[in-house]
């Protein structure tokens, strides 16, 4: 079944505040009923506020937005975000006299008020959803979109899997990509043989493994799978294969599922600003040229469609290559553009499979443009000329 992904284009037909993002925003909301829906409840604002000097998160003009129609509905805002980011906030432009109300660390300061919910999954038994997350009665899903190193792209859904729970659940996501082996020592027992294999990667991916003295770790944020290290590596002595990529990918699914079941049907929206799209998360602490054209700002009440609705326009366009940092490297040009950048196997798209097996939503979808962009012929010189 089809779900409706409401459409804000970045685009303007004239020069006008009106056919602005911020003004597109506002009609995204009326679609989404908002003020209609949100009345006496406590109402979560889920934001990636970012880190130190980033710039690039939602702009608080949104924010602001967003808040005023939450209180014109007669429902209470508040933002969070996890506790290390909410830490100087202020100097991001989040201060509660800006967005309009306060900034709260979703599980507390010390990350310790937190609801266990059970589900095993790898090295994961149960996932702590953050305490100020769970006692909302409404979520209003807020993200930005940008490129990923875990999985090649971030948004609404990595925005509630990391987000909303504490940093030991945060850790333990991340540490599903370790789960199943992928050095084997006994294929590799010459300590030379080995170091070339380290130092085969030319972005520190492979490092000596602290705990083994045999052992090869592998940081997989830094791998885009080009394959240097397996033609030094022995045979059958190193692995890169999707289902270490692919652990993050589910496990963002799940933990994004356990957020969303505490809360009624109907009583959360998604909405995802992709502007000024970097190539890392957010929360690295600084803003990076973009990567990609500005592709406009979606909502919706299902997470999964407007999702696949951000990752297919973001691929109508192309990736940015001068303004990908020189650390980094382009060595395909399959797929998706962000796996261009991030390698083939972090499919942005598969965390959407994983999301819609789970029941999370439907990745059909109906976009609607809530202003859709008029084509003006005469010329900007011809109107000059005129006057």
């Amino acid at each position: 079944m089809s779900s409706q992904v409401f459409y804000g284009s970045p685009r303007q037909a004239r020069l006008e505040a009106e056919e602005t993002l911020p003004a597109k925003l506002d009609l995204i909301l009326e679609k989404l009923n908002v003020r209609d829906r949100v009345k006496d409840e406590k109402v979560a604002i889920k934001l990636h506020v970012g880190n130190n000097i980033g710039y690039s998160t939602v702009h608080p003009v949104f924010v602001r937005k967003v808040v005023q129609a939450v209180k014109d509905g007669g429902g209470f805002p508040f933002v969070i975000d996890v506790a290390w980011d909410v830490r100087g906030v202020e100097a991001r432009g989040y201060a509660s006299e800006v967005i309009g109300c306060p900034v709260y660390p979703a599980a507390g300061p010390d990350e310790k008020y937190a609801y266990s919910h059970k589900r095993p999954f790898k090295n994961i038994q149960e996932w702590k959803v953050a305490g100020m997350v769970e006692d909302a009665s409404f979520l209003l899903n807020f993200a930005h979109a940008k490129g990923h190193p875990s999985c090649g792209y971030g948004g609404a859904i990595k925005n509630l899997a990391l987000g909303c729970m504490t940093g030991p659940t945060r850790s333990a996501i991340h540490d599903t990509m370790q789960f199943d082996q992928y050095w084997f020592a006994e294929k590799c027992p010459d300590d030379a043989v080995r170091q070339k294999v380290i130092d085969s990667c030319p972005f520190g991916a492979l490092v000596q493994d602290k705990r083994d003295p045999k052992g090869v770790h592998m940081h997989f944020e830094q791998c885009n799978q080009c394959g240097r290290c397996l033609q030094v590596a022995p045979a059958g002595s190193l692995k890169i294969d999707p289902v270490n990529f692919q652990a993050f990918h589910e496990a963002c699914a799940i933990s994004a599922g356990e957020t969303l079941s505490t809360f009624a049907p109907g009583k959360a929206i998604h909405l995802v600003l992709a502007t000024h799209m970097t190539p890392v998360c957010d929360c690295f602490g600084f803003t990076s040229m973009p990567i990609l054209p500005d592709a406009g700002i979606f909502g919706s009440d299902d997470i999964v469609a407007v999702e696949e609705a951000v990752l297919d326009k973001i691929a109508e366009t192309r990736l940015i290559e001068e303004n990908i940092p020189t650390s980094m490297e382009v060595h395909t040009r399959q797929g998706h553009p962000l796996q261009w950048l991030h390698g083939p196997i972090k499919n942005p798209y598969k965390v959407l499979e994983y999301a819609a097996a789970l029941g999370l939503g439907s990745r059909q979808y109906e976009l609607v443009d809530v202003l859709p962009v008029v084509k003006i012929e005469r010329s900007t010189m011809a109107y000059i000329k005129a006057q």
